[in-house]
């Protein structure tokens, strides 16, 4: 199982560093890329059809990249938008109003930690090991 980290542009990589913790701690396989929905859009379609599990696309301003991935993929996207602008809240509003049958999941506006831990609960249902990590994991902020 592994997960794809897609960032718009280098700008993003202050997220994208917060993603890779998370998937290091929980010992979660990914590859990092960077590709613009509006400069390279042909690369966006070649990664999202590629063999991962789970995407997760790290984007500001219109934030098109993860409905981008989606529009090409049947594999979870989770978006997660950057505070580049207008406090990120155009990047908020880009990725949750995704065109019906384009779903992506969006998490808070730079909060790269809750989108990996999606990621992970999302692979976790067919790995008992992760799943032992998350429940490990979840008992130790209960403390």
């Amino acid at each position: 199982m592994r997960v794809l980290v897609v960032m718009g542009s280098k700008s993003d990589a202050h997220i994208a560093e917060k993603v890779t913790a998370v998937l290091n701690e929980f010992g979660v396989p990914y590859d990092v890329e960077i590709a613009s929905a509006h400069r390279n859009p042909k690369k966006v379609e070649e990664l999202a059809k590629k063999n991962y599990d789970v995407f997760i696309a790290i984007a500001g301003l219109s934030a098109a990249l993860p409905g981008v991935i989606a529009a090409h993929t049947t594999k979870p996207v989770i978006g997660v938008p950057v505070s580049a602008k207008l406090g990120g809240l155009d990047a908020l509003l880009s990725i949750a109003q995704m065109p019906p049958g384009v779903p992506v999941a969006a998490v808070g506006i730079d909060n790269g930690k809750n989108a990996a831990l999606l990621a992970i609960e999302i692979l976790a249902l067919k790995d008992e090991n992760l799943r032992k990590k998350l429940e490990e994991y979840r008992e130790r902020m209960r403390g």
